[in-house]
């Protein structure tokens, strides 16, 4: 079976899955999530399965990331923070719905690999960054939505605060080998209100310093140079 007809099998079953909204649909259609996915594991790049891609991270299963773009209800005049870039894929499914992305990703070389799939995309309104996910990006805060795609212990009180009024945040809960909960967080004026979507499971979200080198910051567009404030 060609990679076409299985990226036609995998829409198919994820509106079978409960993904209702046609931009989500429509946008993980118009990603190549074979560019995303390791030489070894290309056969298995529309499958509905979590894939290897280096430092103990994972790519996760296509229905896992349509769920979790579905919750954040993302609109073309919204700003999006994602933590933890991984193979990009999530950012460019992002990029195809936001006004702006900005992603940040610990791990310098799956970060400049993902760099290289933007370029290579022609996604031009995406911003990276090599850094500590759990701060968030203070400077270019406050955010329409954020979206984590690894686990905290709770949430991540730096996030919730570069959050804006009425935003969301959809991120997994729960410890590194045990049960974990997809979440979604409104700030509203009251304090944050909790809806429960879904068990899942994600590698742990780690705080603290960087592997190596210094932090930095890249578009792939041309506003500007490294590390202006895109807003």
């Amino acid at each position: 079976m060609s990679l076409a007809a299985r990226k036609i099998r995998l829409i198919m079953y994820l509106r079978r899955s409960g993904i209702t909204d046609t931009a989500v649909l429509d946008a993980v259609e118009r990603i190549p999530r074979e560019a995303f996915v390791p030489q070894p594991f290309l056969d298995q790049a529309y499958e509905d399965r979590t894939l290897p891609i280096g430092h103990g991270q994972t790519l996760s299963q296509p229905q896992v990331v349509a769920l979790m773009t579905q919750a954040l209800r993302v609109e073309k005049r919204h700003k999006v923070l994602e933590i933890g870039t991984g193979s990009g894929y999530q950012t460019a499914v992002l990029s195809r719905l936001a006004r702006r992305v900005y992603t940040i990703e610990r791990h310098r070389s799956l970060l400049r690999e993902a760099e290289e799939r933007f370029a290579a995309l022609r996604l031009h309104n995406t911003v990276t960054k090599a850094g500590d996910g759990s701060r968030g990006w203070k400077e270019q805060a406050p955010f329409d939505r954020i979206i984590v795609t690894a686990a905290a212990d709770d949430v991540p009180q730096a996030l919730y605060e570069q959050l804006a009024n009425g935003g969301l945040l959809v991120l997994p809960i729960g410890p590194d080998r045990g049960d974990q909960e997809l979440y979604r967080i409104s700030r509203t004026e009251e304090g944050p209100r909790r809806e429960k979507l879904g068990d899942v499971r994600f590698v742990p979200l780690i705080a603290g310093a960087l592997p190596k080198e210094e932090d930095r910051s890249r578009s792939t567009g041309s506003a500007g140079p490294r590390g202006r404030n895109l807003a």
